[in-house]
């Protein structure tokens, strides 16, 4: 009703606005069509001049039969860029004076309603054949039409008002008789939740449609009453029942317990024995590279012989040609020149073997040693790389290592080295059984956080999609019954996890290659 109300306010407003607008309009072109004929004379001298005047002065004296007319005025046309003059005037007797708009005709062109001082204000031109002869101006009093406005709101407001009050009267006297019923209903239904007695019904009232309402919660309470019934009777059942299953659980729980004794005292011996068979693996890994090693140190030590055992034959000829006298320069020089030769084979081979025994030896050490050390990390990565070389030099394969030489890190070098040569190994035997040239990346960075990273990849055949998941469990091999123990893998996560304090991740698809990212903490040492 509002809506309306305002809507129709609205449009009442607007027509008697346009009406207004439109009589002003008229009444302008009146006037204009009125004088038109006086403009149309152009007056000769001074006194035709002011004859004009006075008859368009007298053409305006005849507005004030126009109550709501409070000014009007004659301008002349703008001619040859002249300014125009204001040729006559009309005032009405109560109103004042109208400031000329000479210098502001353009804003007027359209009629204008001005809410502030309740006038309309137009300016219409006086033409002949398309000839602007001079400008009317009329300036009308609008309140009537703001009283009008003014009146119809109060009419509008008051009425709503009088239906406002009507309607709470109503809603009043026929809320309550709505609403007895329902406060009824509900204090019996506050009496049913605080007694718990579904056995309480609802009597009949005088409305049909609460009637309906009751019926069904009386319903409902009969059900509720039935349910609750049912419910307090499987509750003893369910009593009955608890008191015999108590009695088979506790017996239960008694034997349980025995089992689980014995399963703890078979997992304690479970992890012995993994333990055990960690340590015989790395043992084992380690008596590899001690056969390897030896056998490796044996070839530079026996070159070594053979060119120590040809000097001391060439000496011992040198030495009775000296004694006989018949010891020759060319002999002397020759001798000369395979003594050195010999003696280079000598030192290179003897500090061959000086290195394999070195570089075996720091890694032993490392293997047998959980302390912590400062390492250059690539050259602890070239002694693994050394201490393997005895299975290394049997195949084709390459191994990069990308590191700063400048890298020094204070860290545990024991389980690094083992970590390596286990990857390493898994490379060997899984990865490049069927590929031929292989390659190996070991990248080794520090991040941000003071961590190393090593980064450990092959373009071998990857890992089979069915034990990708469990490659870092106890005995998971693809090798089971052709001699592989399936510890490898498994000595890798604990080392990482557990002697570096790190996180091993890794990515591979099957025939696409390997990648192993480890990372764990280190103490920086500075070049």
């Amino acid at each position: 009703m509002l809506l309306s109300t305002l809507v129709t306010n609205y449009l009442q407003h607007a027509e008697v606005k346009e009406q207004l607008l439109q009589n002003v309009r008229s009444l302008a072109d009146m006037v204009a069509s009125n004088v038109r004929p006086i403009m149309a004379v152009t007056p000769t001298d001074l006194d035709e001049e002011m004859n004009r005047s006075d008859q368009l002065a007298n053409m305006l004296q005849g507005l004030d039969s126009f109550p709501d007319v409070l000014n009007a005025h004659i301008y002349s046309a703008l001619i040859n860029g002249q300014t125009p003059q204001m040729l006559a005037l009309y005032t009405k007797s109560t109103s004042t004076a109208a400031k000329s708009k000479i210098n502001d005709m353009a804003r007027y062109f359209t009629a204008r309603l001005d809410e502030d001082n309740q006038v309309i204000e137009i300016i219409r031109p006086i033409n002949i054949e398309e000839q602007t002869l001079g400008y009317v101006y009329v300036r009308m009093s609008s309140e009537s039409f703001f009283s009008y406005v003014s009146g119809t709101r109060m009419v509008q407001v008051a009425t709503i008002v009088l239906i406002i009050i009507a309607a709470f009267l109503v809603a009043l006297k026929y809320g309550q008789m709505l609403a007895n019923p329902i406060q009824d209903t509900n204090l019996m239904l506050q009496k049913v939740a605080r007694s718990r007695d579904y056995s309480l019904r609802f009597s009949a009232s005088n409305v049909r449609e609460y009637d309906h309402m009751l019926d069904s919660i009386n319903i409902l309470l009969s059900r509720v009453e039935e349910y609750i019934s049912k419910q307090q009777q499987a509750e003893r059942e369910l009593q009955t029942l608890n008191s015999r299953l108590e009695e088979e659980v506790n017996q239960r729980t008694i034997a349980l317990k025995s089992a689980n004794n014995e399963l703890i005292q078979t997992l304690e011996k479970l992890h012995q024995f993994q333990r055990q068979i960690v340590e015989n693996e790395k043992m084992a890994s380690l008596g590899d590279m001690v056969a390897g090693v030896a056998h490796e140190v044996n070839t530079p030590i026996g070159l070594g012989i053979t060119a120590s055992t040809m000097m001391l034959d060439r000496l011992a000829v040198i030495d009775q040609q000296f004694k006989d006298k018949t010891l020759k320069a060319s002999a002397m020089e020759r001798f000369i020149n395979e003594s050195r030769e010999n003696l280079n084979i000598i030192y290179r081979n003897l500090d061959r073997a000086a290195q394999l025994i070195s570089s075996f030896k720091q890694v032993a050490v490392d293997q047998t040693s959980e302390e912590a050390r400062e390492v250059n990390v690539k050259q602890l990565i070239e002694e693994t790389l050394m201490s393997m070389r005895p299975r290394l030099k049997k195949v084709t394969h390459t191994i990069n290592i990308d590191c700063s030489e400048t890298l020094n890190v204070m860290c545990k070098a024991g389980p690094l080295n083992q970590i390596l040569i286990n990857l390493i190994m898994n490379s060997l035997i899984h990865a490049f059984e069927t590929v031929e040239n292989g390659k190996i990346d070991v990248i080794a960075r520090l991040t941000d956080d003071q961590k190393l990273k090593i980064i450990y990849k092959d373009n071998g055949s990857g890992i089979p999609t069915s034990i990708k998941k469990r490659i870092f469990d106890p005995f998971v091999t693809t090798k089971r019954g052709q001699g592989g123990s399936g510890l490898g893998m498994h000595l890798v996560f604990n080392l990482v996890t557990q002697a570096l304090n790190g996180n091993i991740k890794l990515e591979s698809e099957e025939g696409n290659g390997v990648e192993f990212t480890l990372t764990f903490p280190v103490t920086v040492k500075k070049p």
